[in-house]
Formats: C-alpha cells, structure tokens, sequence
C-alpha cells in the first residue's frame, strides 16, 4: 500500500544504513533484528494472501474476484521472495515466521470483516499502517535488506482498487461513511496496539528502534514515527472519503 502524497526526500544514509547486509550482519544482534523483521514481513505477506484469497468470496462481481486473485498472488510472490532471502542467509523461514504467527493472526481475527467493503478498507488501511511502520525501520537497515523490505511493500494495485470501490459505495449510499469511518478507526488503534505488541516481545526489534544498533532512532523518534503513521492515516481517510 502507498500513502498518499509519499514523496519526501530522504536524507543520505549513514551508519548501518550505508552498509550492505554482509558487513551490518557481522553484528549478532543486528543480524537477529533483521532476521525477526523479514520473519514477521513474510509472515504478514502470508497472511495478506490467505486474506485477500478469502475476501475474494464476498466480491459482488466476477471481475471483482478476479482483481482480488491477482493482489494476492502478488502478495504470496512477495512472501516467496521473503522466504528465500531467509533462507539465502542460512536462516530457517519457518522457524523465523513463528514467534509472530500469534500475533498477527489474533489482529485478523479481532477484525474480520462482515463484508466486501470492509473487507477492502481493512486492505487499505490496516495494511497500509503496517507497511508505514515498515517502512519507517527500512530506512535504517542494510542496504541489502532495506532494498528487499521497500520491495515487499510496492503495491499491490489494492490502494486504487480500495478508494475507487469505497467511494463509489459511499456516493450512492452516503450513510455507509460513517459506519466505514468507526470501522477504520477501530482497524488504527488494533494495528497500532498489535505492532507495539510485535516489537515489546522481541528484544531484537525493540534495541533497533530505541537506537541500539539501528542508525539515527532514538525513544523520541519512536514517538514522532507514530506521529507519521498517523498522519498518513489520516491521509488515507481522506482519499476514502471518510472522516478520521
């Protein structure tokens, strides 16, 4: 998912970022972070296939069903690339994965949709504040693996087909806004709630956020991190033509 307006300039990489992953993995505990953010990425991407596979049964259309196939077949090649850079590194992708199966299973179950459009807003925004917070650690990694993270994340055509179907149902019915803007306001608090979750649980994870061997974070920037994940939320809305 892309967030509307990403267009910021990036400032020049410095520390881990300007190394390649054969030399910032000399690092144990970098290594180790790595490995947990592909693990809990190709678990996502798994997940997001099984999903978009499964609301592919609430499309009021054929082309419909057949637009959501394809966002998850590219879903599932984002998995496989995943899975093969684990194994590239000599690291198990399966046992890489499961500390987080947990976690982000728990999250899709407390929001399962009821129907096709919620279906597609949680596509739009749910995974979209997921990817921001990837994104956000993808700036200080390798450059190898910082390559492959921003890979992952391309999307999938889903963010257009989302706003354009949304709208649309939100024009002939104009009521359905509100009941979507309580349903995506509920989709940001238990993604924010479930990737706090996902970082506090994993040591790894948590040292490359507060600066301990990512390049630049600190506890203050952790704060203004989520500040931009909900901004561009609030973007997000807007392009649905809903209420943050």
């Amino acid at each position: 998912m892309q967030t509307p307006d990403e267009t910021s300039e990036q400032p020049e990489p410095t520390g881990i970022a300007a190394q390649d992953w054969t030399t910032a993995a000399a690092d144990p505990q970098y290594r180790a972070a790595v490995v947990d953010l592909l693990g809990a990425l190709a678990y996502g991407e798994l997940a997001a296939f099984e999903r978009l596979a499964e609301d592919a049964k609430l499309a009021p259309t054929l082309a419909d069903k057949a637009e959501l196939a394809k966002m998850a077949s590219a879903e599932f090649a984002h998995f496989e690339r995943l899975r093969g850079r684990l194994a590239e590194i000599g690291e198990e992708p399966t046992a890489a994965m499961e500390p987080f199966a947990a976690a982000l299973d728990g999250f899709h179950k407390q929001t399962a949709p009821s129907d096709w459009l919620e279906g597609l807003v949680k596509a739009y925004v749910g995974d979209s504040i997921a990817s921001d917070f990837y994104r956000e650690v993808a700036a200080r990694l390798d450059s190898d693996s910082r390559g492959l993270v921003l890979g992952v994340l391309d999307d999938t055509g889903h963010a257009s087909f989302a706003v354009e179907k949304v709208r649309a149902a939100i024009e002939a019915e104009p009521r359905v806004g509100g009941r979507l803007a309580l349903w995506a306001r509920r989709l940001m608090g238990e993604a924010l709630s479930q990737a706090q979750r996902v970082v506090a649980e994993r040591d790894a994870l948590s040292t490359m956020l507060v600066g301990g061997v990512a390049d630049g974070f600190d506890l203050a920037e952790v704060g203004r991190m989520f500040t931009r994940i909900t901004e561009a939320h609030t973007k997000r809305m807007s392009a649905l033509g809903l209420a943050s």
